[in-house]
């Protein structure tokens, strides 16, 4: 029996639902051409940050406004700031070689928390080739003076904007941390989002007890972490206009089926890729089909969501039914 391993992901067809999220491998051209050999259906480029563009404007109208008190003639000596393409103009080259390099969907990324000037580079990425836009929001609210109603605004006008400047697909990828995440996501989908990335990982500070400073370090996902995206997906599924793409966690075959049967759209894998090697991408797509082939699954769309919330012989395990089953059923010992 031949398993059909396709599926959709933001309107596009991919040929199986495993694409690489965003990591310095789909940076580089030869490791972009090795994971597509290796299988990938998709990658997602690494992020441009709404800071480094603000940086780079800033810098070069520092550079234009130099001695411009006393010679005011010296300001036709440059372009003006929006229409000059400093430093991130290397990542527009970037989706250009990608989309050169590979045949497979090349996902340009934007990482902001602003409805700034920066935005206009979504469109610009769509001009120099992406597939699609993948929105990562990255935004903690420290400031106590705002409330929940305008941190989602912040969300939902940050996406709205983003997708009144481009006509490809537009995902977004947020964290669990809002006080409805289900209300959110589908309020997410009505403003524009075509899919919706789940979840985000935070990068955390931490304290250095020597230096006493604050230090952020980069940790590798584990999979215990697979288990959030893998509730709300399934509550999720069918119930937003929108694609679903599980993210962190997975690191085999058995985390992509889970996430398939939840009823995610696509799996993202990056971590298990600098853990076990770009050849990692072939044992998950290898495992997945030997267990479709064993419990006679013929394609993904078949498999996907038989376990979502709506299809589970015990949704009540997708919310707080069985919260008092799993406390009182351990039975570990204290050391």
């Amino acid at each position: 029996m031949s398993i059909d391993l396709r599926t959709k992901y933001l309107g596009m067809e991919l040929k199986n639902p495993l694409v690489v999220s965003a990591c310095p491998l789909t940076q580089k051209v030869d490791s972009l051409r090795r994971l597509e050999q290796a299988g990938a259906a998709a990658a997602v480029l690494p992020s441009l940050f709404e800071e480094q563009i603000e940086h780079e404007e800033v810098s070069m109208s520092d550079v234009q406004d130099f001695g411009t008190e006393s010679f005011a003639e010296s300001l036709t000596y440059f372009p003006e700031p929006g229409d000059y393409r400093t430093g991130p103009q290397a990542y527009l080259e970037s989706i250009a070689a990608a989309k050169r390099a590979v045949s497979i969907p090349v996902i340009a990324s934007l990482n902001g928390s602003s409805t700034g000037g920066w935005l206009r580079y979504a469109t610009m990425m769509q001009d120099a080739g992406a597939d699609a836009l993948e929105l990562n929001v990255y935004f903690v609210a420290a400031d106590l003076e705002l409330t929940s109603r305008d941190v989602e605004s912040r969300y939902l006008d940050l996406v709205m904007a983003v997708k009144e400047s481009v006509s490809i697909p537009l995902a977004v990828k947020v964290g669990p941390y809002f006080s409805s995440m289900g209300n959110m996501a589908r309020r997410l989908a009505d403003a524009g989002a075509d899919g919706l990335v789940l979840f985000n990982r935070f990068i955390q500070p931490d304290i250095d007890l020597e230096d006493l400073e604050t230090s952020s370090k980069l940790v590798l996902s584990s999979p215990y972490e697979l288990l959030v995206p893998l509730r709300w997906i399934a509550i999720l599924h069918n119930r937003v206009s929108a694609s679903l793409a599980c993210t962190s966690g997975i690191h085999d075959a058995s985390g992509m089926l889970k996430a398939l049967l939840v009823g995610a759209d696509v799996g993202m894998v990056a971590s298990v890729l600098y853990k076990k090697g770009i050849e990692q991408v072939k044992a998950i797509l290898d495992g997945v089909t030997e267990w479709m082939e064993e419990k006679e699954y013929q394609s993904v769309e078949q498999l996907r969501g038989s376990m979502s919330r709506e299809n589970c012989p015990d949704p009540a395990a997708f919310q707080r039914g069985n919260y008092m089953k799993a406390l009182t059923s351990f039975t570990g010992k204290a050391i």
